[in-house]
């Protein structure tokens, strides 16, 4: 594979991996056909010498981001595993469609000569995705079909249920984090500029401050209630639009464009998370932490993320969804209940069962060995903590790395201090598949 440096330029080809430690490896291009024309592209990373672990098989998919090159398929293909990375077919597709991707992906896994087993490994909000899948797969389709659900899956054909899954610092699932970055300050759903002061947590008469907010529980309580509000308000009205379109009534006949301010999940618009790190700062329980030295202790654990200040990201249109009602509802949109709130050990009153977009709820339905980890240097690791305890698994195993950013490499000003991180996670992943999936 060839690897471009825009720094340096330079292009250089590489055996698919990142370190310099661990066997040889060699990388396959792999398109999958998943119907009406749609293909997912991946990545097949296997050592060049097939050894015991070869006989499981990893796939490596983001909910909406590409995981071709992302590091844990090639570093686990140094260990002996093989792996298969890349993307779903349409990022802006219904989560219903992309867990058809990843049953495909299943299938061309364990097509590949010697792969007995096949685990999924869920990301960030690629962990929603795998999580709802799994937990469908093992119980059926019409697990998200009932009544209850904010909105039915519409999947027609069974999945085919993984041996085993690695849930490597996921959020709480895309749509809590969802209702986690609403902006509540929009005054009108098409209108990033208009915001209400009072609830507008950029405000320095709030408690705003670059080096780190001090909201006062009055403030924090109205920020709350008002998300909580907004948040359901969206969701009634996609589900409003979508009703008319089922009808005949709606401005297409299979769904609808649907733009909506500052409901985007990404990263600046996790907003209260990243300026107060006293919300989602530390476990209710003790867990083990990993350290770079290779020994572990067990102790509650503690953020190191930092405040990262900054502009208002609502102002922009980026922060905006701009999907369908479809996509919306069932990848984006959780409900909060009464007394909904982000507190320094988790949040309360997320109505994870009325959904399928959140990994702490649909691991209530799983049952296959799993391996949650969180990185404390990341501003997500919490979530890792609320999925061990939901998770219905009898075989699973919590852990945490110290001083890991999201994408599990040491956090800049932490390097000296914790060394090689990304080592120690892929590791543990290692270490873990072949204890409990071999």
């Amino acid at each position: 594979m060839y690897q471009y440096d825009y720094r340096a330029g330079l292009l250089n080809l590489t055996s698919g991996g990142y370190s310099n430690y661990g066997a040889p490896i060699r990388d396959t291009f792999v398109q999958v056909g998943v119907g009406m024309g749609g293909k997912l592209r991946c990545i097949l990373y296997e050592p060049v010498t097939p050894v015991e672990e070869s006989k499981v098989g990893v796939v490596i998919i983001h909910s909406d981001g590409d995981y071709s090159t992302f590091n844990i398929g090639p570093e686990l293909a140094k260990r002996g595993y093989r792996t298969l990375c890349g993307q779903v077919a349409n990022a802006a597709s219904t989560l219903d469609q992309k867990m058809l991707d990843i049953k495909h992906a299943v299938q061309c896994l364990k097509a590949v000569p010697g792969v007995e087993k096949v685990v999924l490994m869920g990301h960030s909000g690629g962990a929603t995705l795998m999580s709802a899948y799994q937990s469908a797969a093992e119980k059926g389709v019409s697990l998200y079909q009932g009544d209850n659900m904010l909105i039915k899956n519409e999947l027609k054909e069974e999945l085919i249920p993984a041996d085993g899954m690695l849930i490597m610092d996921s959020n709480w699932g895309n749509g809590a984090m969802t209702l986690f970055s609403i902006d509540p300050a929009v005054i009108e759903d098409d209108n990033g500029m208009k915001l209400d002061p009072e609830l507008d947590q950029f405000n320095p008469k709030n408690g705003y401050d670059p080096q780190g907010c001090e909201y006062s529980e009055a403030f924090l309580k109205k920020f709350f209630e008002a998300q909580k509000e907004r948040n359901n308000a969206v969701i009634k009205k996609a589900l409003d639009r979508l009703t008319l379109v089922k009808q005949g009534k709606g401005r297409f006949q299979d769904d609808e464009p649907f733009v909506c301010a500052a409901t985007n999940q990404m990263k600046p618009m996790n907003k209260l998370i990243n300026q107060d790190i006293s919300i989602f700062n530390h476990t209710k329980e003790a867990h083990t932490l990993l350290h770079w030295d290779g020994s572990r202790t067990t102790e509650i654990i503690r953020t190191l993320r930092k405040p990262e200040g900054g502009d208002n990201p609502t102002h922009r249109v980026w922060s905006a969804s701009i999907t369908t009602l479809r996509s919306y509802l069932t990848n984006r949109a959780v409900y909060a209940g009464e007394g909904y709130r982000m507190n320094a050990d988790g949040a309360v009153n997320v109505l994870w069962d009325d959904a399928y977009s959140c990994t702490s709820g649909n691991v209530k339905h799983i049952d296959a060995p799993m391996l949650i980890m969180g990185m404390t240097a990341g501003y997500e690791f919490l979530a890792a903590e609320g999925i061990y305890f939901n998770s219905a698994s009898r075989d699973k195993t919590l852990l945490f790395m110290e001083g890991a950013d999201h994408n599990f490499g040491t956090r800049g000003e932490y390097r000296e201090k914790y060394g090689d991180t990304e080592k120690v996670v892929f590791d543990a992943c290692a270490d873990w598949m072949a204890r409990h999936i071999l």
